[in-house]
Parts: C-alpha cells; sequence; structure tokens
C-alpha cells in the first residue's frame, strides 16, 4: 500500500466512521490504512446517525494475526462496540472470513478532503484544494478542528472560506475574518501584541506557517509575511514596536542611515525582509497605529484598551531605540514619546525667537500622533505659551482710566491671565530646557501684568477720591449692575436668573463665556453688542462688594442683608424677586436643585443665586490647580443653566469680586505689616505694591484703607488665592449676560461677536482688526463701532495716568477707534458700485441696500475674512440694515450677490457658524483692480 504510512488522530476516525457507519449494515469493524498517534484517545464515543451515541475503540495492529487478535478480543469483551484497528498491513494478506466482517470489506484508505466534507457539513470542496500549493490544506484543517467542531458550510467549502477559518483557529482569531471581513494588518498586529499571540504560529508545521502566510500576504499585503517571520523569531509581541523604528530607513541620502541600518537590523534579530516588505511593514505599523489612536480618543472599555496597546507599542518602541542610540534619528517621528518631547523642545527655542516661530513650532507640536489624545494638556500649555508670546509682542498697552482699564482686563489683559495661570503650573513632565523657556515667558508676562496693576493702582487712588453710584464716570460700578444690566432685561422679556459667581475674574469669565458660546446652546447678549464690565467697591471682600452688587446700592452685609435688600430692590422696579445663597440651593437625595428654586425659575420672578465654588477654592484649593474653570466644575452651575434654559430665561452672570492667585511659593509666609485687616487690605501709610485710597467707594475703616495691588502680596497666611486688593484682577468685574435666542434681548441690545471679546492675539488667524466701518455714510462709524466692539491691536497708551473726567480712552461705551476709510475708497464701496453687482442685484428680491452689503464686506475684510455670524449682523444693523430673524438667512443673500457664476466669494463655514469672504475671488468675479480692493 506504499512506504508512507500516514498519522491518525481521533478526528480523522470520527470523520471517516461519520461517512461509513450509516452503510455499515451492522458491522462492526473497520480498518484504516495508518498508524494511531500514541497520545489520542484510545475509547471515545461518535453519533450514530439516528440520535444514539455508540462507543468506539481503537487499536493498531502490523500483522493479520494481530488484526485478528484484536477482533476476537473486542467481541469478547465489548459486544455491540465498533472496532477501529489501524495497519499497513495489505488487503491481499486478510483473510476472507475477516474481510467479511468489515465495514465495506476492505481496507479503508484516508482521503483527508472526504473528511474535510465531513468535518465542514459541504457536498464538494474547492477543487484548488486538491492540487499545489493547498495540498497541505485538508490535513491542517483536520488538526485544527476546534473542540465544538468546524462551522457547517453549505454546498462548498470555498478556499477563502477554509483559509479564514484556519487562521482563526491557529492564530486565536476566532470570528475575527469570519464571513466577508476584511483581512487587514490591523487585526494582525493587534494578534501580535497579545500573550502568547506569535507563539502559536511558530510552533505550527513549516509547511502550513509558509501557506498562511502566503495567503495572507494576497488578503492583506506584504506586510503580512514580514509579520509573521517577526513571530516565528519570537519577536512577534516587539513587532509593532519596531515597525515603528523602521522608519528610520525611509529617509535615503542621510548620512546617519547606514548606522540607522545596523542598528535595527540588530533588533530584528536576523529576520530577512524585502525592502518593499519593509516599507509595507513601515506603513501599515503607522497605519494601524493611527486607527488605534483614534479609537483611544473615545470613552468606554474598548477606547481604554486602545489607548493600553497605543502606550505599549510606543513606549516599547522608545525603549528599543534607546538601546540601540535610535533616538537621535527618530526625533521627527510622530508617534514616539521622545518625539513629542523633542518637538516640545524646539517650540522652546523658538519662544526666544518670534511669535510666527514658536506658532510654527506649536503647530508642529499639534500634529504629533500622540498630542490629541495622550497630551491635550501639554499641547494647551504650549498653545498658552505662543499666546503670551504674542501677547508680549503687541505694544505695550497703557491705563488711561479706571473704566478703559477694567474693560480691556475683561476682553484682553484677563485672557492673558488666563494664559498665566496654566503656564504658572508648568509642564507634566520635567524637562529643564521647556521649564526654562515656560519660566522666563511666564516671568517677563507677569512683568507686564505687574506694569498695568501698578498704572491702574494709581488711577484708581484718583477716581475713587469723587466716584459715587450718580457719578460713574461713564463707568459701570458693580452697585449698579442690577439696574443697568439686569433690569432691561427684566423689564424686556422674561426676567432673568442673576447667578452670582463670587471670586470669578477676567480669566475665568473668558474661558466659561467661551465653553458656553461656543457650544451653539447658549448666546450672549449685550448693549450695543458689547461685553461689560464693572468696577468693584474697596476693599473687593465679598461683605463690600458681594452685598452691594445684590442690594443695588454701596452697603456692607452678609446673606440676610443680601437676600433682603435684593427683594426690595426689585419691588422698587416692580417686580418679584427671591434670591438663594449656598444653603438655600441643594435638594433632598435624588435631585439636585431645591423645589423652591425650581419653582422661582420656573415662575415670572427675578432669581438670584449665590455660588461660592470659585471663591472657596481660594481657602481651601482645587483638585486640580491652575487648570481651567469649566461650567461642571462651578458646583450647581449646570443644573441652573439647564433650568433656566428650560424656561427661556435670559441668565447674567456677574462676579462679586476677583481674586489673585498665590503663584510664589516664597510667600506662604505673609508680608510684614501692621494694622493688618484682612488677606490684601489693612490701615496705615501705603509701602511698595500698595495703594492708599480713600473716598466714598471705601466702604470699610470710614473710607480710607490700604489696599495691595502687587500679587506678590498678602497680610495672612498662604492659601490657594486672595481678595480684597486693588489689582485688576481683583476689582474687574465681569458681567456676561447669556440667552437661549436673542428674542429676549432689550432695545440696542445685541448678540455679543466673539471677536469683540477674544484679543486678537489670542488665535493666529485673528488679523488686528479695526471698527467696522460702513461704506457710506462715515456719521455712522462711531455707532457701528460701538456695535461691534472690535478694536485695534493694542489698547491706547498714555505717557501718565489721567482722570476719567479727562480721558478720552475705550470704554465700553467709548471703544477705541481707528481712522475710517473714505467711502469711496472702501472695498466694499467698489463691489456695490459696479456694473457686476447691478446685474446680481437685479436677480435678488428685496436686496438690502448698497450700504449694508458694503459694511459688510468691509467688516469681513478688516477682519481679515472671517468673522462670527453674530459680527455680521452687527455690521448690518450699525449700517442702517435692519436685523434679519435668521442670522443665516443674510449670508443667503449676500451668496446671491456676490458669488458669480457660483464661485464662492463668501460663504458660511464652521458648521455654519462663521462667515468668509475670499478676497481674492471678490476682486476678480467683479473686475477690480488690486489698487481698487485696496492693494497697492
Amino acid at each position: 500500500m506504499g512506504a508512507i504510512v500516514p498519522e491518525l488522530d481521533q478526528r480523522v476516525i470520527t470523520g471517516l466512521l461519520a461517512t461509513h457507519l450509516p452503510r455499515a449494515k451492522g458491522r462492526q469493524l473497520m480498518l484504516v490504512h495508518g498508524r494511531y498517534a500514541e497520545t489520542a484517545a484510545k475509547v471515545f464515543t461518535v453519533p450514530d446517525g439516528e440520535g444514539d451515541r455508540r462507543s468506539v475503540h481503537v487499536a493498531h495492529a502490523t500483522s493479520v494475526l494481530g488484526i485478528t487478535d484484536a477482533w476476537q478480543e473486542h467481541r469478547a469483551q465489548h459486544g455491540s462496540d465498533l472496532l477501529v484497528v489501524t495497519t499497513d498491513v495489505a488487503d491481499e494478506r486478510v483473510g476472507v472470513d475477516l474481510l467479511g466482517e468489515m465495514m465495506r470489506s476492505r481496507t479503508i484508505t484516508v482521503d483527508e478532503a472526504d473528511i474535510v466534507k465531513q468535518l465542514f457539513g459541504a457536498a464538494d470542496l474547492d477543487p484548488r484544494m486538491r492540487r499545489d500549493p493547498w495540498l497541505w490544506l485538508p490535513a491542517a484543517l483536520i488538526a485544527a478542528e476546534p473542540r465544538e467542531g468546524w462551522p457547517q458550510r453549505g454546498t462548498v467549502l470555498t478556499l477563502d472560506a477554509a483559509m479564514r477559518a484556519l487562521v482563526g483557529v491557529r492564530l486565536g482569531l476566532e470570528g475575527v475574518f469570519e464571513g466577508g471581513a476584511s483581512v487587514d494588518v490591523d487585526a494582525l498586529l493587534a494578534w501580535s501584541q497579545q500573550p502568547g499571540g506569535p507563539d502559536r504560529f511558530a510552533v505550527l508545521p513549516e509547511a502550513e506557517q509558509q501557506g498562511i502566510a502566503d495567503w495572507l500576504e494576497q488578503r492583506a499585503g506584504e506586510a503580512a509575511p514580514l509579520l509573521l517571520r517577526l513571530a516565528v523569531s519570537g519577536l512577534g509581541p516587539r513587532a509593532t514596536a519596531l515597525g515603528l523604528l523602521s522608519s528610520v530607513l525611509s529617509e535615503s541620502g542621510d548620512p546617519s542611515s547606514a548606522d540607522a541600518a545596523l542598528a535595527l537590523g540588530s533588533l530584528l534579530n536576523g529576520v530577512r525582509f524585502r525592502p518593499s516588505e519593509l516599507r509595507a511593514f513601515t506603513s501599515a505599523v503607522e497605519g494601524t497605529l493611527t486607527r488605534w489612536i483614534g479609537e483611544a480618543a473615545g470613552r468606554g472599555t474598548q477606547s481604554e484598551q486602545a489607548r493600553h496597546r497605543v502606550l505599549d507599542v510606543v513606549r516599547q518602541a522608545d525603549q528599543l531605540a534607546e538601546s540601540v542610540h535610535l533616538t537621535g534619528v527618530l526625533a521627527d517621528n510622530p508617534f514616539l514619546p521622545s518625539g513629542f518631547q523633542e518637538r516640545l523642545r524646539r517650540l522652546a527655542e523658538a519662544l526666544s525667537e518670534s511669535a510666527d516661530a514658536a506658532q510654527a513650532a506649536w503647530e508642529f507640536v499639534r500634529e504629533h500622533q500622540l498630542a490629541p489624545s495622550f497630551y491635550p494638556e501639554r499641547v494647551e500649555l504650549a498653545r498658552m505659551a505662543v499666546r503670551l508670546r504674542r501677547w508680549l509682542d503687541q505694544d505695550v498697552p497703557g491705563v488711561s482710566s479706571v473704566g478703559q482699564a477694567v474693560q480691556a482686563h475683561v476682553t484682553n489683559w484677563g485672557w492673558a491671565d488666563r494664559a498665566l495661570t496654566q503656564l504658572w503650573q508648568g509642564d507634566t513632565v520635567a524637562d529643564p530646557v521647556v521649564d526654562e523657556a515656560y519660566g522666563k515667558l511666564h516671568d517677563a508676562a507677569r512683568q507686564r501684568r505687574h506694569l498695568l496693576d501698578e498704572a491702574f493702582a494709581s488711577c484708581l487712588a484718583r477716581w475713587t477720591q469723587d466716584a459715587r453710584p450718580n457719578r460713574p464716570g461713564g463707568d459701570l460700578l458693580i452697585e449698579n449692575v442690577l439696574n443697568e444690566v439686569a433690569r432691561p432685561l427684566a423689564d424686556a422679556a422674561h426676567p432673568p436668573l442673576v447667578v452670582v459667581l463670587t471670586g470669578m475674574t477676567g480669566a475665568v469669565a473668558a474661558e466659561l463665556g467661551e465653553e458656553l458660546t461656543s457650544t451653539g446652546r447658549w448666546i450672549e447678549l449685550g448693549e450695543g453688542g458689547l461685553r461689560r464690565a464693572a468696577v468693584a467697591l474697596m476693599p473687593s471682600v465679598t461683605a463690600v462688594c458681594r452685598a452691594s452688587l445684590l442690594s443695588g446700592r454701596p452697603v456692607l452685609g452678609g446673606p440676610e442683608e443680601e437676600k433682603e435688600n435684593f427683594i426690595a430692590f426689585w419691588q422698587e422696579h416692580d417686580h418679584t424677586a427671591s434670591l438663594f445663597h449656598k444653603s438655600d440651593i441643594p435638594a433632598e437625595v435624588g435631585h439636585r436643585l431645591r423645589d423652591q428654586l425650581i419653582s422661582a425659575i420656573a415662575m415670572d420672578e427675578v432669581v438670584g443665586v449665590v455660588l461660592d465654588t470659585i471663591d472657596e477654592s481660594l481657602d481651601h484649593g482645587r483638585q486640580s490647580p491652575g487648570g481651567p474653570w469649566t461650567v461642571d466644575s462651578v458646583t450647581y452651575l449646570p443644573e441652573l443653566l439647564n433650568t433656566a434654559r428650560a424656561q427661556g430665561r435670559p441668565v447674567v452672570l456677574v462676579s462679586a469680586h476677583g481674586h489673585v492667585q498665590d503663584r510664589d511659593s516664597s510667600s506662604a509666609t505673609p508680608a510684614l505689616a501692621e494694622d493688618v485687616e484682612a488677606a490684601r487690605w489693612r490701615t496705615g501709610p501705603a509701602g511698595d505694591g500698595e495703594v492708599a485710597l480713600d473716598g466714598p467707594r471705601v466702604l470699610e475703616n470710614g473710607g480710607r484703607i490700604t489696599a495691595a495691588w502687587s500679587e506678590d502680596i498678602h497680610y495672612t497666611p498662604g492659601k490657594a488665592g486672595y481678595r480684597g486688593g486693588a489689582a485688576l484682577a481683583e476689582m474687574a468685574v465681569p458681567v456676561l449676560v447669556l440667552a437661549p435666542t436673542d428674542e429676549v434681548a432689550p432695545e440696542g441690545w445685541a448678540t455679543v461677536p466673539r471677536e469683540s471679546v477674544e484679543p486678537s492675539w489670542w488665535e493666529r488667524s485673528a488679523e488686528p482688526v479695526s471698527p467696522f466701518v460702513p461704506a457710506v455714510e462715515p456719521k455712522l462709524t462711531k455707532k457701528l463701532a460701538r456695535k461691534t466692539g472690535l478694536r485695534p491691536k493694542t489698547v491706547a497708551t498714555s505717557d501718565a495716568p489721567v482722570d476719567d473726567e479727562t480721558a478720552k480712552a475705550p470704554t465700553a461705551q467709548n471703544p477705541p477707534m481707528e481712522k475710517a476709510p473714505e467711502p469711496e475708497q472702501s472695498l466694499g464701496w467698489r463691489v456695490v458700485s459696479t456694473k457686476i453687482y447691478d446685474h446680481q442685484k437685479a436677480f435678488v428680491r428685496r436686496a438690502p441696500d448698497r450700504k449694508v452689503v458694503a459694511a459688510v464686506v468691509d467688516a469681513l475684510d478688516a477682519a481679515g475674512g472671517t468673522l462670527s455670524l453674530a459680527a455680521v449682523v452687527a455690521a448690518v444693523t450699525a449700517s442702517g440694515g435692519r436685523a434679519p430673524s435668521r442670522p443665516e438667512g443674510i449670508v443667503t443673500v449676500l451668496t446671491r450677490l456676490l458669488n458669480v457664476e457660483g464661485y464662492d466669494v463668501i460663504n458660511l463655514i464652521d458648521t455654519r457658524t462663521r462667515v468668509r469672504l475670499n478676497r481674492d475671488q471678490l476682486i476678480q468675479q467683479f473686475e477690480l483692480t488690486q489698487a481698487e480692493g485696496g492693494v497697492a
């Protein structure tokens, strides 16, 4: 029967019996050509085809006598059980009597293909499985049959289905490649990271290894065979990390490439590869890591698993690179943690060069693959550093009045404080180069803020002597906030919810305002489209400032006085009101807000709520010191906002006073001073870093105190922060008015454009912006500037502080102005004066006046081509146009007027929240020369 005797096991015997037992005609003996494996079970059961199972005994015999003895012994001991004898004895040597007892009356030769058909329940096999190079496959399928059996495949078992099943079981990827699922390297690389995964492939017979590798190469590309060779060499767990390092060979001509190749070769442990294989493997690894990084950005178990996979790979790659001195060569690798750190070092160097160099370096940091999901705080910190560099590159601002200073603080300098707060904390990974660069930048920015606080204190000292509620000098006073901000809202539509965020600074207001308006759930409203800033009373402590804010007049008091005076103020103005303090807010278990508070917000009355989270953090610290303040981090604020929005109420977010942070560890010991009354104010003569204040706005010590304006001074033991001084961060009181829609806006109020509260240096794309100027009727210029609130690059400077009575500096009511362009010279006017515009206008029903279109074009042009929808609407109304019921509507009309022949001259971007003007396309489509467009 031939020299080769196949080794058989239980799977083969079971398959043969499944084929021949139904036709056995009661015979119990089956002879099979082969040798039964010594380790295989000698007794087991098989289905009998009639719903029952029969016991099977297996023996091996090498002679006719051995076969006969085995049969006789079986009959004597096991009755009706089946006996299978494996043998290499030829049929012609078996006696007739024995042949008569045998199934099929002959020795059965194993046909592996038939067994495979039986195992998969298939009527036939793909014919390729019966010839090279797939002859190894049937035996492999028989050997790999899982305990629960192979899935039934129907009429024909295709080669693809067979290989998918085999690879799934052999590699431990059951179900991954089943059906029509894509066979890709992602799954193979994930498999290589699994404990024991690569070992399963390494122990397979060589023919099976080669066959699986060839099939995977056809399906997944050239990367698969190299990955499997690494697995065979024991490098499977390192395969993905090695794929990252193999990028060192992608730079041809690099003098270090030869050394890098040798270093990489030492890590590959002699595994051979074609250059195309290595390139494919590198590309596959990078693509897979990119996808894993994307998965890690979400939440849940799968994202957490992806995060661990990514970190395991990149950290292992960094360790391998360091072991063969490849870290320097891989400095630009976009996946390695060491590459991210190197990018931060380059940023640190660029910070000392220029703002543009720093911005380019930061963009390189941001482009690192790990940046958004694994190092977001570090990327944001680097961004804050670049922003501070841009701020320091601005002309040195000046302080010309108290009102101008507090307004500038809320819309400019407070944003610098916001960046400073984060930079003070430093990077989470200590690096001497980065730490030194951040430290220098922080100190330079603090020095500028120190000078601004000093100048402000000087102005404040003179202004305080005469400023009164009825003589504010054009400034918004904290005791007038209810009357000038909340009362117009109450008279116009729904009564407001007044939320007092005690301790909120301009920096915190910038964070909260940005978060609340960025989602589209809230818009910010303001008189003339401006965010207001009030001036605190002195000393800037809660008992003085919050009591006066809620009373509508200067007064000292606590919660009881605040509640009584708040209700009385609104009664005087024909509104009922209620005020809730900390103890009045929480509900019983299972609810957040007390029923009385929810009911008050649902009723037609003014509701005030005092939240002390920010102020209390000064005494107790925060869970994440130096991190940004968010809506969720202020206790009860999310619930209050949601409840107010559900009722259509506007919300006034206002501070009682600000605070300064303790940024100097050496200042834990209080400054030595006499007559100390609180952390930041005392009585007695003023010294360095202090200012003497007296007048009607000072409510302690008979109207005369000494307050610290320097952030470094405090008179009481060290805490996270302090209140009561004369620094801008303490005296400037941000006032934010939020509403679900602009329908609740009082007359003369408008949506506050982002451009009017975000300084031009905050984002690189934001060019220095001048006030909008209408293309015709220059007499509207001041009105237009008041509505937009946009300003030149820097605050007007002054050699010396001056009184408000003589100051003509920018304030909320008098924003900084630049010289208006002559109407006939503006780009917008040139456009609307063309015959092409007349032709376009003929096809637009109810087109706005030329002056409105020109004003919008000029506003967009002045802003560098991009404005928020709110700013565009402000330009429309300021030029005499009617405010559209739908802001997008005016842009739709403008597209019909300006998008000649379908070209995108003007369009909505950023999920339809901003408007972009393509200046070059505008000039081309309306056949203007560059000179006519305002370009030399």
